[in-house]
């Protein structure tokens, strides 16, 4: 019993696009080829996107899901699979669209509600399946719809909550739900329209102001708000001006509020009345006149010489019936000078700050504004100095001064001068700095500078500062003589010289060892070199030898090193040459007198060779360590 799939199809009935609620059946046939007509038991299984829908058992190739009314819970991707004979195939995908949603149901928790409750409601696409998008909206006439939107992933239905504000009457809700198809989106039709009555829970409050809402600074204002309640539980009134409360009771239907009118008065005033949710407001505008303008302060003098007599005189335009008071401010309080328009006074620096002047009228204090005073004691001689202490200043580097006035009030204006050339202006306290970085070997001019401030006495000028310019060492070197080699016991000269430097200076000679230590060291040398003599050199002096100099620049200038050998002295050499040449002088002499011997006598002369080897050394004694021969 041999068998094969050929083929295995699904197809829908009537169409693979079917409108919500018609029939639709989905149909899956397998094609197999037999060797004999013999029978076969088939496992077909039909699957919904992945998920399982329908399984049957069929001695035929075929079977049929049957879906009686479609819904859009329906749309997706098909697909079946048929096993046979532990051989199995499946079909290709197939998606299958149901149009259209089914229209939802809304209902609400509440038919009639008062202002500040919220409506409760809940909307349902019964015959359909998550996820779903649910839309809702609060309609109310002569105004734009209010819409919320929910998503809901895993329910059919979905519940929110809308709130009745002041001015809600009769209000109408509906829903409508959207789901994803594809890479779109479809929607159901609008949902049944409910209708939900709104109740005041208290009427729009009345706010009043006597005697009136124009009035003048000075008068008493008084105002009264009020409203008429179903309940009095939680009810609150509240009374505000440019948004600052100024009054409120709670549980109470009539608020007042009363006070003594001035400019800041003005404003829009707004009656609140709230109760849970609920908020009704009305406004009023009040306008306050002014009694008196705000008076003025002026003073004879703003920038004075302590010392100096200062007059305060207070005013009000147009207006003479006023209780006036000077006042100076300090820091967090003020203080009061004198109970009177006029202020007469003889001023010191601590008199420096902020005057103000106050009118009173039926209650109503005004205040002027601040006239600002400053009094000036005059500027001390100022010092001009090198910050790094003494006047000197290394070349390369820059020169850093400071002025300094010990008296003055400030600002104080500090002016440096290089010669008679303005080099820099500063503004501060009581000193000023100036840093100077073209600093030049032969600049002769000294530095300067003055202070002064607003008073009138003018100008100081400090001292002139000379300031002296140190060059520093630079190229070293050393020389001795003689050069090179030097006889032992001789004298040797040795010369260190710079090349460029201010004076004095400082030298040291070295021999190099281990650790270098100075055979040689002066300071305070007013010249460009200085020589030291070493009387007797010996054969430990032998090495390398160098120099170092130094100035009030703190730089150390190394030299080249000079090495030095220290020989034999010409006497040295002379004995050694007498104890090495007598000798030989001597056989040279025996050797030449031998051979002239030998030419003349013949045999005669005796054997020189026998003799000089043969004779023994001897002995003489008393003559320390001599031997003749």
């Amino acid at each position: 019993q041999v068998f094969t799939f050929n083929t295995v199809e699904i197809k829908v009935q009537p169409s693979a696009k079917v409108k919500n609620g018609a029939p639709m059946s989905i149909v899956c046939h397998a094609d197999i080829s037999k060797s004999t007509d013999f029978q076969l038991k088939h496992n077909i299984t039909i699957f919904k996107d992945g998920k399982l829908v329908f399984t049957t058992v069929s001695d035929k190739g075929d079977a049929r899901y049957e879906i009686p009314m479609a819904k859009s819970s329906d749309t997706g991707d098909y697909e079946c699979t048929v096993e046979a004979g532990r051989k199995t195939k499946s079909s290709n995908s197939l998606h299958v669209w149901v149009t259209g949603m089914t229209k939802p149901i809304l209902t609400a928790e509440k038919r009639e509600v008062l202002e500040g409750e919220v409506v409760k409601l809940r909307c349902e696409l019964p015959e359909e399946a998550p996820p779903l998008h649910f839309f809702f909206q609060k309609i109310k006439v002569n105004s734009t719809p209010k819409e919320k939107y929910v998503f809901e992933p895993y329910r059919n239905f979905s519940v929110v909550e809308f709130s009745v504000e002041e001015g809600d009457n009769i209000l109408q809700f509906d829903c409508f739900g959207r789901r994803n198809v594809k890479l779109g989106f479809e929607s159901s039709e609008h949902s049944n329209k409910t209708l939900v009555t709104v109740r005041e829970p208290f009427i729009k409050p009345t706010l009043s102001a006597k005697p009136s809402s124009n009035i003048t600074e000075g008068d008493r204002i008084q105002f009264e708000c009020s409203t008429v309640v179903a309940r009095m539980r939680d009810i609150e009134i509240i009374l505000q001006r440019n948004k600052t409360i100024l009054n409120s009771v709670r549980d109470e239907k009539f608020l007042k509020y009363s006070t003594v009118a001035t400019l800041e008065d003005s404003g829009e005033y707004l009656c609140k009345v709230e109760q849970g949710r609920a908020s009704k407001t009305t406004k009023l505008n009040v306008v306050v006149s002014e009694l008196f303008p705000k008076p003025t302060l002026v003073a004879s003098m703003n920038k004075m010489d302590e010392n100096k007599e200062l007059t305060l005189s207070c005013s009000i335009r147009g207006f003479q019936n006023a209780n006036f008071s000077i006042f100076r401010k300090n820091s967090n309080r003020e203080v009061l000078l004198k109970n009177s328009r006029n202020l007469t006074i003889r001023v010191n620096v601590n008199d420096t700050g902020s005057y103000i002047c106050k009118a009173e009228v039926k209650g109503i204090v005004k205040e002027s504004k601040p006239v600002r005073i400053n009094v000036y004691a005059p500027v001390s001689k100022p010092t001009l100095s090198v910050v790094s202490g003494l006047p000197e200043v290394v070349l390369g580097k820059p020169l850093k001064l400071i002025c300094r006035s010990v008296m003055g009030t400030p600002p104080i204006t500090f002016t440096f001068y290089r010669g008679n050339e303005v080099k820099k202006i500063v503004i501060n306290d009581t000193y000023a700095t100036f840093l100077d970085g073209n600093i030049t070997q032969n600049d002769k001019r000294g530095y300067k500078c003055d202070a002064r401030n607003n008073h009138s006495s003018g100008v100081k000028t400090s001292n002139i500062l000379n300031v002296t310019v140190i060059v520093p060492i630079r190229s070293a070197s050393l020389g001795v003589f003689p050069y090179g080699e030097v006889e032992d016991g001789s004298e040797t000269l040795f010369l260190c010289t710079v090349r460029e430097g201010s004076w004095p200076i400082h030298f040291r000679l070295f021999r190099k060892t281990d650790h270098d230590i100075p055979l040689f060291e002066t300071s305070d040398v007013h010249a460009d070199r200085v020589t030291w003599r070493k009387e007797a050199m010996s054969r430990q002096d032998t090495g390398t030898y160098y120099c170092m100099a130094s100035n009030q620049a703190n730089v150390d200038v190394k030299s080249h090193p000079i090495t030095i050998n220290v020989i034999l002295a010409s006497w040295q050499k002379g004995v050694i040459a007498a104890f090495v040449l007598i000798p030989i002088a001597g056989a040279v002499t025996l050797t030449l007198w031998w051979f002239f011997c030998k030419k003349k006598k013949g045999n005669e002369c005796p054997a020189l060779a026998t003799n000089l080897t043969s004779e023994k050394l001897t002995r003489q004694h008393n003559d320390g360590d001599y031997y003749s021969g």
